[in-house]
């Protein structure tokens, strides 16, 4: 792709089988819903969403200001697993539950000024595969891209990535179950 440095990892090794992983994670995160302000008018997003990270931190997006809640040792173990695989280091994680096939997220850039200049976002899925999209930003004339993340795939974007690139997953019509979507991040602010 050009304008950006993406790569993707399979079958990243857990302490559970990936089945397992999604119900400890699915169980033991506290969930929320937030309502988001696109044009003007409010909606709920079609998604479950929770942080976890350093608690000296916080996130804002689309108007949403979210504090991390503190590490559980689930989490920590993944991070540190993420971390090796990828010689990145975080102290945060963003996770979305994308309870079936109706839940979405719309094309955005990981860009928030917490995320610093060129952030380096660890994505991590467990449930159903979900296609991830990507779209240039400015450069009609490229395809848009499309990247089935299956259970245990570790999706990396870094460089000018955020600058360049847009980003989501959409409604589809085929039902599936729940995707759990964990994106290791590393908050300045």
């Amino acid at each position: 792709m050009p304008d950006a440095d993406v790569s993707i990892l399979r079958d990243l090794e857990m302490p559970l089988p990936y089945d397992g992983m999604l119900r400890k994670l699915y169980q033991q995160t506290i969930w929320r819903q937030e309502a988001v302000r696109v044009y003007g008018k409010e909606y709920q997003q079609p998604r479950l969403v929770a942080l976890y990270g350093s608690p000296d931190k916080r996130y804002d997006y689309s108007g949403i200001r979210l504090h991390p809640l503190p590490w559980t040792d689930l989490l920590r173990e993944i991070k540190r697993r993420i971390e090796d695989s990828t010689d990145a280091t975080f102290n945060a994680v963003f996770l979305n539950l994308y309870r079936d096939h109706n839940d979405s997220m719309g094309f955005h850039s990981d860009d928030e000024r917490e995320l610093g200049k060129n952030p380096i976002i660890a994505s991590l899925t467990f449930g159903a595969t979900r296609t991830f999209l990507l779209k240039h930003k400015s450069r009609k004339d490229l395809p848009l891209v499309k990247v089935p993340l299956e259970a245990g795939s570790v999706l990396l974007m870094k460089g000018t990535t955020q600058h360049n690139w847009k980003h989501g997953i959409n409604k589809q019509t085929m039902p599936c179950g729940p995707r759990i979507n964990l994106t290791f991040r590393t908050l300045l602010g």
